[in-house]
């Protein structure tokens, strides 16, 4: 009887030992890609605008010339775009990430693969030279498009790790069933892509990689769906018109930034986290930087449950319920933005805490810092004694919003405002002369860079338009690898 009572004891202090140390994980969850120190990530970001519009500064005033298009005052852009001969060396481009993304390789070091196939026929044995069939490879690709390209996908596009697509050189749309799914993968930059009218689709098979397809229950239509994913960054896109949201980023992702997009005609815009309940998007890591939230947006600019946010040096340029909103205690690091309020005088908060009572939101980490509020908006801030904590640890201050104009000169796809981005060349400068005419597209205010209004009319001018396309093309189907 003793040596029973001896074991019951042993086990309940066993057992009670492991909950503590259980307990103790889960409130402090550390995911893949998680920084250690989200400040430090921050005041970085910081550093590298100071010195982009320094050395824009001085520019201007040894050559006495304020109009220079080179350097820009945005690092992103001045990193890669004062090459003028950036096309002979595109890989570069994985160099010049800022924030929580800045360790997203894509497709650096891979191969070259030209899309030049814009169809989506096969979702389970996808044709060479088609989009889909380079995201699925296992090795990781830098992927370019031969031409300009409407690419309506049937179903959602699911990636595979270390992928880059570049759409610099080419006007390049994506529309149609599900868009673009990151799930449980790592290391993909999207670049300069249009992505526009995506809409539900799923219950059926969908290949993920060269030896596994697999159900596919429906999807949201999300433009950009990330799911469990890390290293992720989207830069120079221009989303619109979508089912659900923009760009939504769930269930553990990190390591993630948002960059020199924009965003127009959509209620939903950005979820960051899955849940209030769901942990793992404690460890969640975002960086929303230069973008132009524009024309017709409703709310989540972005929506924020849990995890790390800084929104630094985005214009905000009106919406109609709220620009920042968050449930579930996320830090909201608000810098050098500026928040341009709507007419309607009961919307003037730039700010909005959904289903949670002031008494438990006075304590959250939202702050805002050298942000320009116009047209009567207000920023509600919580927390106590971050901002003093702010000044005694760095001495770089977030750059002021007078700035944002020079910061997101150039944000969506690059192109849109005719500037001539060249063809597509090879590293070494040989390669197909496929020439890159830009000025096809255009609009994109109204519509997503194309000339025509979204309207019932929409299935037979999408028909029009890849049969134009077709012609354009001329038959070439094939793809090429470099």
């Amino acid at each position: 009887m003793l040596s029973r009572s001896c074991i019951v004891f042993v086990l309940v202090i066993v057992g009670s030992s492991f909950s503590h140390h259980l307990s103790s994980a889960l409130l402090n969850l550390t995911l893949p890609g998680q920084h250690p120190d989200p400040e430090a990530v921050a005041h970085e970001v910081h550093r590298k605008v100071n010195a982009s519009l320094s050395r824009r500064q001085m520019l201007s005033y040894t050559t006495n010339d304020q109009s220079s298009t080179c350097p820009t005052g945005n690092p992103i852009d001045d990193c890669w775009r004062c090459d003028p001969n950036w096309q002979l060396n595109r890989q570069r481009l994985a160099d010049c990430t800022i924030g929580f993304g800045q360790h997203a390789l894509g497709g650096k070091g891979g191969r070259y693969y030209v899309v030049t196939d814009s169809t989506d026929h096969d979702v389970v044995n996808p044709n060479p030279g088609t989009l889909r069939y380079a995201v699925i490879q296992t090795e990781p690709l830098w992927i370019v498009f031969a031409t300009n390209m409407l690419i309506e996908l049937k179903e959602e596009l699911i990636f595979n790790s270390y992928k880059t697509v570049d759409g610099r050189g080419a006007n390049v749309h994506i529309i149609g069933g599900g868009c673009i799914t990151l799930q449980y993968i790592t290391n993909v930059i999207i670049h300069n892509i249009h992505i526009h009218h995506c809409h539900e689709a799923g219950d059926t098979n969908i290949r993920s990689s060269p030896t596994h397809y697999g159900w596919r229950a429906k999807s949201d239509g999300d433009g950009i769906s990330i799911f469990g994913s890390r290293d992720i960054w989207i830069d120079h896109c221009s989303f619109s018109h979508c089912k659900d949201g923009l760009v939504d980023v769930v269930m553990g992702s990190t390591g993630i930034t948002v960059s020199n997009n924009y965003f127009s005609h959509h209620n939903e815009v950005m979820l960051l986290g899955h849940s209030d309940d769901y942990l793992p998007d404690s460890g969640m890591q975002v960086t929303i930087a230069f973008n132009i939230f524009g024309k017709k947006l409703i709310q989540r600019m972005p929506r924020c449950r849990r995890g790390y946010i800084h929104v630094v040096n985005n214009d905000f340029t009106m919406w109609e319920m709220y620009a920042i909103g968050g449930s579930g205690n996320p830090t909201i690091n608000s810098q050098g933005n500026r928040y341009i309020a709507p007419f309607n005088r009961n919307a003037k908060e730039v700010t909005k805490r959904l289903d949670t009572s002031e008494e438990k939101w006075r304590d959250w980490n939202w702050r805002s810092s050298g942000d320009v509020m116009v047209n009567g908006a207000f920023f509600v801030a919580s927390g106590e004694g971050v901002e003093e904590k702010y000044e005694k640890a760095y001495s770089v201050e977030p750059k002021s919003a007078a700035y944002i104009d020079q910061l997101t000169l150039n944000a969506g796809v690059l192109g849109r405002r005719h500037n001539n981005l060249g063809k597509w060349t090879t590293r070494n400068g040989s390669g197909p002369d496929y020439e890159a005419n830009s000025s096809d597209f255009e609009d994109y205010d109204d519509y997503s860079g194309c000339q025509k209004t979204y309207s019932d009319n929409y299935v037979p001018l999408t028909v029009l338009t890849i049969l134009f396309i077709f012609l354009f093309l001329n038959g070439t189907a094939n793809y090429v690898l470099y």
